[in-house]
Order: C-alpha cells, then structure tokens, then sequence
C-alpha cells in the first residue's frame, strides 16, 4: 500500500482464509499423530522428520522473497501454517524461528549476506533457528546483557553466555545480539549493542560450548557460552551498534506469528474437550450436560474467538506497512490467555485422565503455558499498554 494508506483503508478476512494452506498443512500433521509427539517428549528428542516435512513443502521459507528461493507470502498467511499446525496437535515451535529469525538478514543484512545466506535458509540447507538474546543476570532487561564482542582486526572477540537459546543444537546458524560498547560509554542505553551472524559449524568447540537445558516441555533448549570465540567482521548484521533496532522491528512479526499458534492450541483444547465431554459418561449422563464442564469451555471459545480477531488485525497492519505494536502486543496477551483459559478447562474436563499421557491433554498443557512467559511475558506487554497506549508513567 502507498504512504497515504490509514487504517481506515485495511481490511480483515473473516472466516477460514488461506483455504489451501490450511487444507495442506492438515495433511502434513496427519502424519505426525499423538503418538508421535510422547515418543519425542519421553526421548526429549527434535522432530527432525515433522521439521523436514514442513521444510519440504516450502511453509518454512513462507517469508522469505521469491528472488531468494521464498514464498513471499503475507505475515497472515505464514501464522496460518503455524496456527493448523498447533490446532492439529503439532508442535510448530520446533521449527517456527527459521520462518522469523532469517527477518534481521532480511531487512538489515548487506546484498553480500542476503545472497549468501537467505537461499540456503528457504531452501533448508540452513537452519536458522537459534537466537541467542536472553542472559542469566539480565533476563529481559536486554540494553544490560553482558556478552562482550571486541574488534580484533577482521574478526570479532566475543566472551559471555546467553541463556533459553532453543534449537542451538540443531541449527547451523546463530543470530547473536552482544554489546560492542561498554554502557558507560554510550549515551543511550539502547546504543552499542550489535547483531552477529555465528556459524555455529566453524565455532562448535572453538570458543563456543552448547549445553543442553532440561525444561518442563521438550523445547530443546540450551545454555550457550562462548570463551574467546571468533566471528568474522563480515558476519556483523546492520552495522556495528546497532543491534537493539535490527532486533526490535523483527518483534511485532515475531508476536503475531506465535500468536497464531496460541489460537491453534486453544482450537484444539476446545475440540478435544468438547468431544471428551459428549462421549464420557457419568452419573447416566454426559459430563458436558453439566454446566461447570460446559461454561468453562464456552468461555474459553468466546476468548479464543475475541484474541483472533485481534490477531487479525495486527496482522493486517502489519501487512499494510502501518503501525501495529500496540495491536500486536493485545494480540499476543489475548491469544495467549485464550489458550490458556482453554488448556485448563480442557484439563479440568478430563478430570483424572487429563493426566494421562496418551490422552495428549498433559503434554499440549504443558506447552500451551509457555506463552504466558516467552517470546515476551504477559506483564511486560501490560507494561507496554500501560505506558504507550494508556500514557501511565513507566513502571519498570
């Protein structure tokens, strides 16, 4: 859309859009059942087979430009993926970071690193899936992270550690935010900070240690250290001290997306439960004739119903190059409540069998609350709206 477009001008599908993306991603997760998923959890194992599959069809690459080897489709139309994904009891957060990540290359990277790299990341030759960012001392206050990069010649020196860097193992590729100024010399605290590109190929075992981090869900997530590690300048994304922008406009895609796959989880806890409360009997009656089984899940319904059409709207925004991080952001808060308010009235209805492994309830229980935490926490996003929407001083 052109400079003058406005809100106004936007327009929001309603109903099942995408209706061939949809129809193709069911039949993808049709292959990876319930059964597949415990035996990954019990193992703590990667899907490799379901990561392949989507790779395969081109979902993966969905936003990258086609003279890159991509699909270029809408922001809308990669959340839709991840959403049937989700709603179909997949877990698309394995894979959902090579469809973002590759953003800061894309809008920040040189010609050099655009050919060098984007190709070779739609096409799956390389992973992209690890973003080291969060530190054990700073957790979300970023601007204060501490690992260091410091320009020695052609190369970076880069010491530190970073923390809940998921999928490190199984990429080939890093996007990296350290700081390349110290804090007492800048003045801003934004300034300074700078995004590398790591082969993790050349670095493993020169510098840089990857261990694994056991978590309640099988993220595959990792503690990541790096110990005189050696980058080349060339790898530097953006410029030097600028890596707080080239992190932060990657963020409103990052929330819809993720967004997307609340609203499948919340689908498929409705469902699930639903059906569970019609077939299970008890007292000579369905449990779903109770209104303490039924209310719960038609509350959840009407939240996961409100949270999409927010979700939709960023999404529109976003699309038509507008404003949208306050729409974002209510995105992501209500998406997330809505699938969380859904896992536990589907975990409720189950009553005891909710616990039970292969009911599957535990297990997307398990996965569906990690939206409350991460990319971004409930209370931050509260804090944004409180400061930039509401115009309430700062509270943190």
């Amino acid at each position: 859309m052109d400079a003058a477009t406005t809100a106004a001008d936007v327009s929001v599908p309603l109903g099942e859009d995408y209706p061939e993306i949809r129809d193709s991603v069911r039949r993808i997760c049709a292959d990876f059942p319930g059964a597949y998923w415990r035996d990954l959890d019990q193992r703590e194992a990667y899907p490799t087979e379901f990561v392949k599959a989507l790779t395969d069809a081109g979902y993966l690459a969905a936003l990258i430009p086609e003279e890159y080897g991509g699909a270029e489709l809408p922001l809308r139309a990669a959340g839709v993926v991840l959403e049937e994904c989700h709603a179909a009891g997949c877990y698309a957060a394995a894979a959902h970071a090579q469809m973002y990540t590759m953003g800061s290359v894309l809008r920040h990277g040189s010609a050099e690193q655009k050919a060098k790299y984007l190709p070779r990341i739609a096409s799956g030759e390389l992973r992209l899936q690890a973003f080291g960012v969060t530190e054990p001392t700073t957790g979300t206050d970023t601007t204060k992270l501490k690992t260091r990069a410091v320009r020695d010649g052609d190369h970076y020196v880069i010491n530190g550690q970073k923390v809940w860097t998921s999928r490190a193992f199984q990429s080939d590729l890093m996007l990296l935010l350290v700081r390349t100024t110290p804090l007492d010399r800048i003045k801003k605290k934004t300034e300074g900070l700078s995004v590398f590109l790591v082969d993790i190929r050349e670095c493993l075992g020169k510098g840089l240690e990857i261990r694994p981090l056991k978590a309640m869900i099988n993220h595959n997530t990792t503690e990541v250290f790096f110990d005189n590690m050696r980058v080349p300048a060339e790898n530097l994304i953006g410029g030097e001290g600028k890596g707080f922008r080239c992190i932060l406009d990657g963020m409103n895609a990052e929330r819809i997306l993720v967004s997307h796959e609340s609203i499948g989880d919340a689908r498929w806890f409705i469902r699930t439960a639903s059906k569970y409360a019609c077939e299970r009997i008890v007292f000579d009656r369905p449990i779903g004739q109770n209104q303490g089984i039924q209310f719960p899940l038609a509350r959840a319904y009407a939240e996961m119903q409100a949270a999409d059409l927010m979700l939709r709207k960023a999404a529109a925004l976003f699309q038509a190059g507008l404003p949208c991080g306050e729409d974002a952001n209510l995105a992501k808060l209500l998406s997330s409540d809505a699938a969380w308010h859904a896992a536990e009235a589907c975990m409720q209805t189950h009553g005891g069998f909710g616990y039970a492994r292969e009911y599957d309830v535990e297990r997307r229980w398990r996965e569906a609350r990690i939206q409350q935490i991460a990319p971004v926490s409930t209370n931050l996003i509260l804090a944004y709206i409180g400061e930039h929407v509401l115009g309430m001083p700062r509270s943190y």
